[in-house]
Parts: structure tokens; sequence; C-alpha cells
């Protein structure tokens, strides 16, 4: 069975729609669950019109693939946790990549074959081919950082941003050679050179700066997509991949403001550095020492507060204690405190990493803030409970020129009457900054397991309440 092209085409447009209401819906956790359903909706749609349009002729291999790649997806989906999320998304970046630079070399090989080449589609595939292949060994290295396989801290070496040029000059150069000329030597080269390129303008980013990078390399892979959209001669590929393009370098252009970045730096892999400059509030800070609390410090704190703060990050995440905060909140609302969670928008490794922790744990999206509702109200906060964040609350941002966070907007946790830190050693958060908070006078750590911690404090909580 197969349908003509205008039913092709209405199936296409409907699918697109799907895809806007679905961005749409994404937009806040209430609705994520209808933007996430919408958009498998339009999916499967857009899936069925391909599979059914006149340019497919044989059903082998597409079967063959789709039931493969299928059953691949869904034992990853089965047993990925929610802390390697981050790196899962930079590795689905790498497959978009290394597709579209897969399509480019066929379609060229294919059309070459048949005498169909044009100065046109030779272009449209050197930018598919160098989008893609950027794209790939990016997401491979972003990927590599996340799991640990690779330092997460920035790799630098002297004349990095002028061999980044060079390199990008000479594949573009060999990009419009090969458009004029069809040189099969010009592809391949401009291909490798792009391989290169993915990695050097990744290896450069710090650990910390990763949520953006994660960003960044979706709009990448939306812009590969778009490419490979224009060779294949599909609509519906180009729409998507220009609302994934767009929508990926609007998140980056946000995150990097709430990051004090440049994105134009982010795009040319020119930041996660350290900076230079001497020593100012860190090292006087540190010589205080810390102190360390218990969980009863903690109850009896939270308790009589008024206003109780919670600050997730990373860390709670590993631990997978988001259930036991709910639990906590419970019981620390029926005691007439009012508990907020602020969030900020790097927290975590990905874009809206904690947003889906709380929302997983039914934590009400009314308790959750971004950074610029909450840090009016630390000021007026008894306790502040900070669980497994570091760098977003880090003063050094603030206060230490010589830190390589430094202008980055941060919660201001550290304004709260007191200040409890769980962490699990005195480690540096994923940056390798050292965090000034630790010294505070307002401030104690508790150290543990933060779901340990958390059940400790329910389970003090509870003892009180009798």
């Amino acid at each position: 069975m197969q349908i003509s092209a205008n039913a092709q085409a209405i199936a296409y447009l409907i699918s697109a729609v799907l895809f806007i209401l679905s961005l749409k819906g994404l937009t806040h956790p209430s609705t994520a669950r209808r933007g996430n359903f919408l958009g498998m909706t339009g999916m499967a749609i857009a899936i069925i019109a391909t599979l059914l349009g006149t340019e497919v002729v044989s059903y082998g291999l597409i079967i063959a693939g789709v039931v493969i790649g299928g059953l691949i997806g869904i034992v990853v989906a089965m047993r990925i946790q929610m802390t390697a999320m981050p790196q899962l998304v930079a590795a689905l970046h790498s497959f978009v990549g290394l597709a579209a630079v897969l399509v480019a070399i066929g379609t060229f090989l294919n059309k070459r074959d048949l005498g169909q080449l044009n100065a046109v589609l030779m272009g449209e595939l050197s930018a598919g081919a160098i989008i893609g292949a950027i794209t790939f060994t990016g997401s491979v290295i972003a990927f590599g950082k996340l799991q640990g396989l690779i330092s997460g801290k920035p790799v630098k070496y002297a004349g990095q941003h002028q061999i980044n040029a060079f390199i990008a000059l000479a594949t573009i150069a060999l990009g419009v050679h090969f458009a004029m000329t069809g040189s099969m030597f010009s592809l391949m080269l401009m291909t490798v050179l792009a391989l290169v390129l993915g990695v050097t303008l990744i290896i450069p980013i710090g650990g910390a700066d990763m949520p953006v990078i994660i960003s960044m390399l979706n709009s990448y892979s939306g812009w590969a997509a778009a490419a490979t959209g224009f060779t294949l001669q599909n609509n519906l590929l180009i729409i998507v991949g220009a609302l994934v393009g767009f929508s990926g370098a609007i998140l980056s252009y946000i995150m990097c403001r709430a990051m004090n970045r440049s994105i134009i730096n982010v795009v040319f892999g020119g930041f996660g550095s350290d900076s230079g400059g001497a020593p100012t509030a860190g090292a006087a800070a540190m010589e205080k020492g810390i102190k360390s609390a218990s969980v009863e410090d903690a109850v009896y704190w939270m308790e009589d507060a008024n206003r109780v703060v919670v600050v997730p990050g990373y860390g709670m995440a590993v631990a997978q204690a988001q259930h036991a905060l709910k639990e906590l909140m419970d019981l620390l609302e029926q005691k007439g405190v009012e508990v907020k969670f602020g969030v900020h928008p790097v927290a975590g490794r990905m874009p809206g990493h904690m947003n889906v922790l709380l929302a997983e744990a039914d934590i009400p999206y009314d308790h959750v803030h971004e950074m610029d509702e909450v840090n009016p109200d630390f000021a007026s906060t008894d306790v502040t409970l900070v669980v497994g964040a570091n760098d977003v609350v880090n003063p050094a941002a603030k206060d230490d020129a010589s830190s390589p966070i430094y202008g980055m907007p941060i919660l201001e946790a550290g304004k709260s009457k007191q200040v409890y830190f769980l962490k699990r050693s005195m480690n540096p958060g994923y940056s390798g900054v050292d965090n000034l908070l630790f010294y505070q006078d307002n401030t104690s750590l508790i150290f543990g397991d933060a779901k340990d911690t958390i059940e400790g404090m329910v389970g003090a909580l509870k003892g009180v309440a009798h």
C-alpha cells in the first residue's frame, strides 16, 4: 500500500504541527507529559507516512533496522538511570551526527553513479557532512566527560583558538572545493577535519559547563538533521531539524546568560578555562575551616523555621534522594513551615535535570522556583538545605575574581540565617573549584549519603512530632 505525494504532505504537515505543540508543552513540567505524547504521536505519523511513500521500494532493510534499533532503544530506556541521562543524550546526539555524515557520503556515491550531481546538492552534502561530523565527535567527547571516561577538566594548549580557526577555515574551503568539483578526496579530507574540529572544540570545556554544551550539541544535531532533509528532499526532516536547531540554540543562549558566558565562546569552544589574576576572598575564607553538624542539629533549626529552601544538585540525583525530600517537605509543612525548592538553570548535568527528578517525586510544581524567583527570598529564609549542589551556590562566582566560575549568577543561599550542606566529602564540585560557602560562619556541613541523611531527618522529625 502506498499513499500519494499530497497525502504524505498532509501527514507531514500534521506531524510538524504536533512537533511545535510538543515543544510548547515541554516548556513547563506540568505540561511536559502532554508535550512528550504529542511529539511521539507526530513522530509515529511521520514514520508511517514516510514508509508508505512512493520513494520506498523495499522494506526488508528498513524493517530490520527498525526492529534492531527499537529493541536497543527499549533495553537502554529500561536500564538507564536518571543520573546517566545527560550522557545518554550526548550519545544520541552523536548518532544523529554520524547519520548525517553517512547520508551525505552515501547520497554522493549514489548520485555520482547516476550522473545526478549538481552544485546545489553538493553544497547541501558539504553542509550535512561538516555539521554532522562536528556533532558526532563533539558529542562523543561530551559523553566521555560526563561518563568519567575522560577528565572533566578543560584541556588547554598554546594557540588553541588559532588552530581551531585554521581547521574550520580549511574545512569550509574543502567543502567549497567539493561542491564545485565533486572531488572524493576533498569530501574525505573535509569530513576528517570536521571530525577533528568536533574534538578540539569540546575538549577545552570544563565539566561545570557541560549543561551548556549538551544544549548546544542538541542544536548542532538539529542543523545536521535539517541538512540531511535538504539532501533527501524531505520537507518534514527540514522542519524538525530547524525546530531542534533553533530551540537548542535559544536554550543555550538562556543558559549562557545564567552562567555569564558568551554564546560566541560556546560555539568556538573558548570558555570553561581557568581565569588569571591573584586570589582574593578565597584564601582568607578557607583559613577559617569548616563546621560540621548532625542530623539533629538541622532538624532543630528546620522545625522551628518559618521558611526552608532546598537547593538540589547532582548529588541528589546520584543518591536518589528526591523521594526522601518529598517526605521531609510534607512533614515540615504539617508543622507550618513554608518549603521551597530553588533550582539553578544549570543544576545537574543537563537542562531541566533537577526539575525532572523533583517531578518524579511528585513535588508540586508551585514549590519549585527558578533562580531569579527564589534569590530575593534567601535573606528572609531561616534554613537553606543544599542537597548535593556545589558550583551553583558558590560565592566564589561573585567574590573571587581568580575563580573560573567568576561572574556566574548563583543561588544566593549564603544569605540565609543558617545553611546546612549535605556532602559525601570535601571534594569540590564538577568544576573542581573549592566552595567558599563551606567556610561561612552560618554554614555547617553534614557528611554522608544524601538519601540516608534526609531519611534520618525524616525519622527525627517524626520522633519530635510524637
